[in-house]
Parts: C-alpha cells; sequence; structure tokens
C-alpha cells in the first residue's frame, strides 16, 4: 500500500518535459528582448543648444519675446520629458505675431513622450477643434503636419505642429509610439523633436498661409541644422 502511494505521487515525465520547454522559451525569450535592448542613440541635436540653432530673424520676422506662449505646466512630468526647450515669438511689424515652440527629448530610456497641443492647450482652458493632418510645403517638398484651432473667449489660435522622432516624421500620437517600437527593435534610441507655430487670427485659411510661409522660412534659415526638426 505504502509502494502504491509513493508510486502515485511521483512526477510524471510528461510534465517534466513540459516545464522544461517552457522554462527554455522564456530562457530564450529573455535573451532575445536583452539582445534587441537598444543601445545606439539616434541624436541629430547632439551638444549643441536649441537656444542657439534657431535663428532670431526668419525672414521679414524678426524676435520679440520668449513669453506669451501655451506651455506645458511646470511639473515633473514636463521636466522629465523635455531635454531643451525654446519658445519665441516674432513680429514683421504688420501681421498678427508668431509663436514658435521647440521641445526636444533626448530620449535616453528609449520611451518617449511629447507634450502635443491637444493636452497642454485643454490644461489651459482651451477648446480645440478637430485635428487635421496637412502637408506643408517647404523647401520645394512637403511635410506632413497637425492643424488646428485653439479658442478661449475672444482668442482663436491657429496652431500647426509636427513631431520627429529618430528618422520618423508621426503625425497621430499611435504612429509616434509606434516609430519608438521600431527604432527600438533595431537597437536604436531614437531623440524626438516637436515644433508647433501658431498665430492668433480668426481666419485660419489666411493664418495657415503665413505659418507655412513662416515654417518655410524657418527651416530655409536653419540650412543643415533643419535636419533637428525634420527628417
Amino acid at each position: 500500500m505504502a509502494e502504491r502511494d509513493l508510486a502515485e505521487h511521483r512526477p510524471v515525465p510528461s510534465l517534466d518535459r513540459r516545464r522544461f520547454l517552457i522554462g527554455g522559451l522564456l530562457a530564450a525569450g529573455a535573451a532575445t528582448a536583452y539582445a534587441r535592448k537598444p543601445s545606439q542613440a539616434i541624436n541629430y541635436l547632439g551638444d549643441r543648444k536649441l537656444e542657439d540653432l534657431v535663428p532670431k530673424k526668419i525672414g521679414s520676422w524678426e524676435y520679440l519675446t520668449s513669453s506669451g506662449l501655451v506651455v506645458p505646466t511646470e511639473d515633473a512630468l514636463s521636466a522629465a520629458l523635455y531635454s531643451q526647450l525654446v519658445t519665441r515669438v516674432y513680429t514683421n511689424g504688420t501681421d498678427a505675431p508668431m509663436m514658435l515652440l521647440v521641445a526636444q527629448g533626448g530620449g535616453q530610456s528609449g520611451v518617449l513622450q511629447i507634450h502635443r497641443p491637444e493636452f497642454c492647450y485643454p490644461a489651459g482652458g482651451f477648446e480645440l477643434s478637430a485635428i487635421v493632418p496637412v502637408p506643408l510645403p517647404v523647401a520645394g517638398s512637403a511635410i506632413d503636419v497637425n492643424r488646428l484651432t485653439a479658442t478661449l473667449p475672444g482668442r482663436a489660435e491657429q496652431i500647426v505642429y509636427w513631431t520627429r522622432v529618430g528618422n520618423h516624421m508621426p503625425v497621430t500620437w499611435a504612429e509616434q509610439r509606434m516609430a519608438v517600437a521600431m527604432d527600438n527593435l533595431k537597437g536604436l534610441i531614437p531623440d524626438a523633436v516637436l515644433t508647433r507655430i501658431s498665430t492668433i487670427d480668426t481666419d485660419g485659411d489666411a493664418a495657415f498661409a503665413r505659418l507655412a510661409d513662416f515654417a518655410e522660412q524657418l527651416l530655409v534659415r536653419m540650412g543643415e541644422a533643419r535636419k533637428i526638426l525634420i527628417a
């Protein structure tokens, strides 16, 4: 009787083999994940400063001030997101001022987050229109940007913005995360840059024409350094 009880409690060989196979698969998965751990950084800014690279004169527009823009709140999250942040207001003496924000994140963890306007403007009490992806003609070509309007009582701010993540130009938040994941699988840690240009005007189409012209002048004026802003 005792021998029968002992036999019934002995491990079943098939179960042992199954555990061994599962353990091997887990170990292989862990090894693969480690081998694919991002290690090579993509950082087009390098040791340079955005403050020095973003020109203070852009076509007929000249630097006026660095205040007055809608920016992320000064909390621990926004402090962690940006390696560098430049805010500028430009004037040409005739039209409504142009507001420029450029934010760069080094992406040292490989997980990049950028405060897009659809997050920081509502935090300031603005209501947003639908966000429409549109081509923005620049330097004889075009880049895909997002266009929207942010409103407060008595204020309509027309906005265009785009992001560069490594060598990608994602338009949506989902595309942005996918771009990071794709680079991570290649062992790359991409940096990310958000460029936002806005102006106050109730006429969205007229404002967009000026925003497009300002963006093109900005990229032309930056020369080779424009690779920091566009892929």
